[in-house]
């Protein structure tokens, strides 16, 4: 069994096809739990194990598409598998992972990774945190992951710096869907 921040074999990994992506944000966003980011930098690659998701479907009050396309958020309307970066609360970065078909705005904003592979440069990044902490929450995600407005757009399922894959090992028992409460509708949503 791998540790935390053991680097799993390039043949292990293969980049993930557009048409093994669920074409229902919801879906996608149960999918991805297992997956693996993969950033390849100048400095070496930087990867890690999804390991929570949150769901944002067409008609979501609370997801950027929900008051229709812009120059903001145009990227999230490109189709399915393509990366969806944005900068909130003035200090960081956020990455979705798009989830419809193209002209359709949904996402899967990816929310917690197991750090894989360049844990030592994560590490950095993140001023020496914690490898429990190091990718624990979307903001310490895209730092450790060097994620910005650079890779907003990328084809996550294309060959670029940016991707998602799959490996040989399969995601453990310990993955659980919860609820994401709608503050405008003061109700729980269950993405079960």
């Amino acid at each position: 069994m791998k540790r935390v921040g053991e680097t799993i074999s390039l043949a292990r990994l293969r980049r993930l096809r557009r048409a093994e992506l669920p074409s229902d944000t919801v879906r996608l966003a149960r999918y991805l739990i297992g997956k693996v980011a993969v950033h390849d930098t100048d400095d070496g690659r930087l990867s890690g194990r999804i390991v929570e998701t949150e769901a944002y479907p067409v008609g979501d009050s609370a997801g950027h598409a929900f008051r229709g396309e812009t120059r903001r958020n145009a990227s999230l309307f490109l189709g399915r598998g393509h990366a969806y970066v944005y900068f909130t609360y003035g200090s960081s970065f956020m990455l979705n992972v798009t989830s419809e078909a193209v002209g359709v705005g949904g996402g899967v904003l990816l929310r917690a990774l197991e750090p894989i592979e360049g844990v030592d440069r994560m590490q950095r990044f993140r001023d020496g945190a914690s490898l429990l902490d190091l990718a624990r929450g979307p903001g310490r995600l895209t730092r450790a992951m060097q994620i910005d407005f650079r890779q907003d757009g990328l084809d996550l399922c294309a060959a670029g710096p940016l991707w998602l894959a799959t490996s040989r090992r399969k995601a453990g028992h310990w993955q659980k869907c919860t609820h994401r409460f709608d503050a405008e509708r003061g109700s729980q949503m269950a993405l079960l």
